[in-house]
């Protein structure tokens, strides 16, 4: 049952790292896009949160990723008088997306994912081992 226990978390973080990583592709997608109409907003940028649950069948908790909110802080604004977007003062909204720190969090998702990866292969291996004692 603890293999199974193990198994059951480790696939739920890796459901949830694969959630984050998902927003996190789409804040880099759309870093330098701006709005459709003149003065409009450009893509806000998305923050993923997670949730737990407490697993009866399990009796462990399970990780999920949560509501994904919306960012609020402010655009950057740049004067470009010329770009389709720019409002009656020149002015263009870019997103608030920093690909920097998008990068970051995208490999902290990464090794996060790498961790619960690792989890399952050693549960396997130990599985398997266990299995082969038993039959010899």
């Amino acid at each position: 049952m603890d293999f199974l226990r193990s198994l059951a978390i480790a696939a739920s973080g890796l459901k949830a790292q694969a959630g984050r990583i998902r927003v996190i592709s789409e804040n880099i997608a759309n870093a330098d896009s701006t709005a459709l109409k003149p003065g409009g907003d450009p893509y806000r940028r998305k923050v993923p949160t997670f949730d737990h649950k407490f697993e009866r069948e399990l009796d462990a908790q399970t990780v999920s990723l949560g509501r994904v909110s919306r960012d609020k802080k402010a655009f950057e604004v740049r004067h470009e008088p010329g770009h389709p977007a720019a409002d009656g003062a020149g002015d263009v909204k870019y997103p608030n997306v920093n690909p920097l720190v998008e990068q970051m969090d995208m490999r902290e998702a990464q090794r996060s994912y790498e961790a619960n990866l690792n989890v399952i292969s050693s549960t396997r291996r130990m599985l398997a081992k266990t299995l082969e004692i038993l039959r010899a």
